[in-house]
């Protein structure tokens, strides 16, 4: 690695700043947009000689792609939304777009999801650029709007209308991976290399309306709320994927046992608070998050309404709306609010043998690993122009910090340290792929 610049030396300035901008997505359309925070990158990459272009799906609703690097080799997609969740400021210690640094940490909305990352990108980037460290691959760079509702006004929008800036690269890298878990004393970091597929569903059931106090056959309420019965409580089956073999191989060792269908959930209970996360992606899960019907308590309604957060597993997915088709039942409509295929990505080749490397060259002591994600990430979009998609946002966290709580969370937080490492280790990255 090139030592005459510090990758991590505007990280956490860089993260604070970010966090400032309100770039707040409910998913309805009624946020701020990105326009602001794809400005403010542009801004910084242009202090860097790096040329950008803006496209906004809608007003207000900003992405921008960039072009950095040599000519050697295949192009490389570095990515990063700019959107984050909601967040309902009473709860939490500090305002939640304030960036403040306490307790060793930068504290706000978006610190782990995904202003971090975002964050170490630009810091690193900058850093290489002043230095004439450029990589001697071509680069694309991405920083999206929208992922947070499922990336249809961003990522989807550049496959769709701006492929020429993309069509070329063959791996994609972005969030949610490289951050680290302590297993048994020792620390291992997950790249994500693949995730669920995603099935947002709202059911309709119609029914005949009538007066509450009489006998009513077809009350479409009683109807919904029996599927909705059913599908929040179905027992899905364990099911291991590629990654998920590899990582539970790699944390049986180390619990001195083999991993098998039936331990599967012990071991990933290893894993302590990332259990949350982790445990996610043993089986298909289907909850039910929304309810509606009726607007009187003396009325029966026509209709009921119910949407449902459906997420599969590569290779599953005829299972999975087998399964559902079953559990909804008859009588009641399906549509889609989004509904996008699960990604499962080989773990091999030199990008994975150069992520291993610049890990290991920061932490000598660790062990690397993939995992599958149960959320997702624009890789779904990427993955359309057949790219190769990982999560390789490197964080080595404290073993006590229950940092998947943190998603979407209150109170989120990133460590000072772990941003600071994170740009090194991307940094050297970049060198040995």
């Amino acid at each position: 690695m090139t030592s005459s610049y510090d990758p991590a030396a505007e990280v956490v300035d860089l993260c604070r700043d970010l966090i400032r901008i309100d770039t707040t997505n409910p998913g309805d359309g009624s946020g701020p947009g990105e326009r602001q925070a794809a400005e403010h990158v542009a801004a910084l990459l242009d202090e860097a000689g790096i040329a950008s272009e803006i496209h906004e799906s809608e007003p207000g609703r900003a992405s921008l792609l960039a072009r950095w690097g040599g000519d050697t080799g295949e192009p490389l997609l570095l990515h990063g939304h700019l959107d984050v969740v909601p967040a309902h400021a009473p709860d939490w210690k500090v305002p939640p777009l304030s960036g403040e640094i306490q307790d060793g940490c930068v504290w706000g909305r978006g610190a782990v999801d995904m202003k971090d990352f975002d964050a170490i990108l630009l810091s690193v980037i900058r850093a290489r650029a002043a230095a004439g460290a450029v990589p001697d691959r071509p680069v694309v760079l991405a920083f999206t709007a929208d992922e947070e509702a499922g990336g249809h006004k961003g990522a989807e929008f550049l496959v769709r209308r701006h492929p020429e800036m993309l069509a070329d690269c063959t791996i994609a890298v972005g969030e949610v991976g490289g951050f680290s878990v302590t297993v048994r004393d020792r620390r291992m970091y997950l790249i994500q290399a693949a995730e669920k597929g995603m099935a947002w569903m709202r059911l309709t059931a119609h029914g005949t309306a009538g007066h509450g106090s009489m006998r009513n056959a077809d009350n479409p309420i009683t109807r919904l709320a029996a599927a909705v019965a059913r599908i929040g409580t179905h027992q899905w089956p364990v099911r291991l994927t590629p990654a998920m073999e590899v990582l539970l191989a790699s944390i049986a060792e180390l619990a001195g046992t083999e991993a098998t269908p039936d331990n599967a959930e012990a071991l990933v209970d290893e894993l302590g608070p990332a259990t949350r996360m982790v445990g996610a992606v043993l089986r298909n899960s289907a909850n039910p998050t929304v309810l509606g019907a009726g607007y009187k308590v003396n009325v029966v309604p026509g209709d009921a309404r119910a949407q449902v957060d459906g997420r599969f597993l590569p290779g599953y997915e005829d299972e999975f709306f087998a399964t559902m088709a079953e559990l909804v039942g008859e009588g009641i409509e399906v549509d889609y609010l989004s509904n996008q295929p699960a990604v499962e990505t080989p773990y091999e080749g030199d990008v994975v043998r150069a992520m291993n490397t610049a890990l290991l060259a920061e932490d000598p002591d660790a062990l690397v690993a993939p995992y599958l994600m149960p959320g997702g990430t624009d890789g779904k979009h990427w993955a359309k122009l057949g790219m190769r998609c990982y999560g390789f946002a490197p964080l080595r966290l404290p073993a006590d910090l229950d940092f998947t709580a943190l998603f979407h969370g209150v109170d989120e937080r990133v460590p000072v340290d772990a941003l600071q490492f994170g740009a090194r280790v991307f940094d050297r990255f970049l060198d040995e792929f």
